[in-house]
């Protein structure tokens, strides 16, 4: 019996650092991951539900507030340079098209959810705003970002 408890011992001596590591990286990989992008034009294209679009319009403007409230010069250019066009007509599967055009801010998160996360700490408010956004929510249609090949106002 001695010999018996003393191998298990001897095993979980064995596993708990790799299980302890194990638990560190989900740790860390639960951790949000910042939406940056790159250049001087970015156009995000999302797909949103047609019986949803005022709850996805109401997640943006709370998107604008909460930058507003953040005061800090990243989050005054971030607004600045943030715009949203939404298509006049549905495309074949009845959604919405909402195209970002954003100016991007170097190191700046567009992450719509941390964005409201980060000025709205309350967790009843933020599983309101995660709901709202992800009901509207129908898919992720493309980024794409890169330099000013050519202003035609110049």
């Amino acid at each position: 019996m001695r010999r018996l408890s003393g191998v298990i011992l001897a095993g979980a001596m064995l596993l708990l650092p790799a299980l302890s590591t194990n638990a560190q990286a989900g740790q860390q990989a639960a951790a949000p991951q910042k939406f940056t992008m790159e250049g001087d034009v970015s156009l995000w294209s999302v797909s949103i539900r047609p019986d949803k679009t005022a709850d996805y319009e109401q997640v943006l403007a709370k998107v604008k507030e909460a930058l507003t409230k953040q005061g800090t010069p990243q989050a005054q250019q971030q607004l600045a340079g943030w715009k949203v066009v939404k298509a006049a007509k549905p495309m074949a599967d009845g959604n919405i098209v909402y195209t970002h055009v954003i100016q991007p801010v170097p190191g700046a998160d567009y992450s719509i959810l941390q964005v409201l996360y980060a000025t709205f700490t309350d967790p009843t408010e933020q599983k309101s705003l995660y709901d709202l956004y992800v009901g509207a929510f129908a898919g992720n249609l493309g980024l794409s970002s890169g330099t000013l090949a050519v202003d035609m106002s110049k």
